[in-house]
Order: C-alpha cells, then sequence, then structure tokens
C-alpha cells in the first residue's frame, strides 16, 4: 500500500513540474511575410549626354537698306521676303540637376531664298521697278540652359534659353529692273558680291521630352532664333553696298538625346498588407 501512495505522488509530482516547464518555455510567434521591394531602371540625375536635331524654320527679315546712286542716299527695299529653310545640329552637354541641364549646340541652316524688289530709273526706263534675288544660309553656335519644370510618367516639359553668334553667307544679289509702263522692257541685270560676318545671336526654347530607355530620350520642341543685322551685299553700278536689318526664325524641331553614365536605381517599396501574427503555445 506504501508504494502505490509513493507512485501516486510520484505521478503528481512529475505533471506539475511539466506544466511548470511549459510555462517558462517562450511562445512560438509565426512571422508575418513581408514582399521583397521592387526596383527599376531610371534615367541619371545627371551626367554627359550628346543630341542630334533637324527642324524646318519659317524665316522673316527686316526690310533690307541700300545706298543708292553714289551712295548720296541710304534707302530701304519696296519689298522683302526670306522663304524657310531646314537645319541639322549637334550638340554636347550636361545633366547638372534632375531638372537643370545645359549644352553647346552646333545647328547649319540651309538655304533661304530672298526675294525684294526696288524702285527708282534704270536705263530702259526713267521708273523701273527691280527684282532683286539671293540666298542666305548660315552657321550657329548657341549655349543653352534649359528648366525641366514638370514631370509626368515617360514625360518631361521644358524651356530653355541660349546667346552665341550665327556664321551669315549670303550669296550675290542679282538685281534686274524693268519698266514700269512696259514691263518686258528690262535693264541688264546686275550682280552684287554677297557677303559673310558673324552676327550676335539668341534664342528661346520650349518643348517636351518623351524617355525612350533610361539613356535614350527622343525630344520635340520649338525655338525662336534671333540673328542681328548685317553686310548682305557690295557695291556695283551705282548701288550698294546693302544691309540687312536681321532677321529671325520660328522653328519646329525633333531630335533625340543619348545620356552616358549608366541608369539610375530606383526602388519601389510596396506597402504590403498587414498580416495579424499567429501564436503557438
Amino acid at each position: 500500500m506504501k508504494k502505490v501512495l509513493l507512485a501516486g505522488v510520484a505521478l503528481v509530482l512529475g505533471g506539475a513540474g511539466a506544466a511548470a516547464a511549459a510555462d517558462v518555455l517562450p511562445p512560438i510567434v509565426e512571422t508575418p511575410y513581408i514582399e521583397a521591394p521592387v526596383s527599376h531602371k531610371v534615367a541619371a540625375a545627371s551626367g554627359w549626354y550628346l543630341r542630334g536635331d533637324a527642324g524646318y524654320a519659317w524665316n522673316s527679315i527686316e526690310t533690307p537698306h541700300y545706298f543708292q546712286g553714289s551712295n548720296a542716299n541710304y534707302v530701304g527695299f519696296n519689298t522683302s521676303d526670306l522663304r524657310g529653310s531646314y537645319s541639322v545640329g549637334v550638340g554636347v552637354g550636361y545633366q547638372i540637376r534632375s531638372y537643370l541641364r545645359t549644352d553647346v549646340t552646333l545647328d547649319y541652316f540651309s538655304d533661304a531664298d530672298f526675294t525684294g524688289s526696288t524702285r527708282g530709273g534704270c536705263g530702259v526706263a526713267v521708273a523701273c521697278t527691280s527684282r532683286d534675288l539671293s540666298t542666305a544660309n548660315g552657321l550657329s553656335l548657341l549655349a543653352n540652359a534649359y528648366v525641366d519644370f514638370y514631370k509626368h510618367g515617360r514625360f518631361t516639359f521644358y524651356g530653355g534659353a541660349g546667346i552665341g553668334g550665327t556664321h551669315v553667307s549670303w550669296d550675290g544679289l542679282s538685281n534686274t529692273s524693268c519698266s514700269d509702263a512696259a514691263p518686258t522692257l528690262c535693264d541688264t541685270t546686275v550682280h552684287h558680291s554677297g557677303d559673310k560676318s558673324w552676327r550676335f545671336t539668341y534664342a528661346l526654347m520650349a518643348g517636351a521630352s518623351i524617355d525612350v530607355t533610361c539613356n535614350l530620350k527622343a525630344d520635340i520642341g520649338y525655338r525662336y532664333r534671333n540673328i542681328s543685322g548685317g553686310k548682305m551685299f557690295g557695291y556695283a553700278l551705282n548701288g550698294g553696298p546693302g544691309y540687312d536689318k536681321g532677321f529671325s526664325s520660328h522653328e519646329a524641331r525633333g531630335g533625340l538625346r543619348y545620356s552616358f553614365g549608366g541608369c539610375a536605381q530606383e526602388e519601389v517599396y510596396i506597402e504590403p498588407a498587414p498580416v495579424m501574427p499567429v501564436v503557438y503555445k
């Protein structure tokens, strides 16, 4: 009987000890699942880039003036018009900040046809009207700065300004005068030599760029360019020299910009849904 009591006491004490040990052990908590951050490539915030552009310009010219007859009178053309021209250009630039960049560009604009007329006496009549023909082309070297003021998705909208010079080349001017009374009666065509000179130039730009890849952007924009005046043609047979008062252009442009230095990595964290921990005891 004594052995039975001792065995019962041992069983009771053993159960109490196991319960106490279970209370001492820490609870098992299942760790909630958190999604890893997602990363994708974006354009670098700064770095060097190359650009190439092409466009079409609608040109206008201020009334040219010339010396008429022994340099006694400085008079303007009665009519003057400068037709449109195409342009191509290259440049190198640097993205200073995500919103600020600068570049140097070299642009060539093709021959723009000039047509003008003057009034006065000629070899066939007292009252004559001339028809004056020439062309102008140029090479513009500009230092530019741009502010990227708004970005939405792959689109970035910008505004900018540039300053520099343009080497303007005028071809020779051909002048043919015909009688006002008998338009088929014309004088001998006179050729004036053209002139070449560097002119002060400034430009204003606006447009948008589209991210094709993180390194490559397509650019569509508008540029207003103003070229100061200078000598246009030389003296010939009691006429000249002549000077244009400057001309300007409204230009639609398209191009590409390629950035060096690789792509920046941007991490986008996905906020996980709240998960209540599960506790096991």
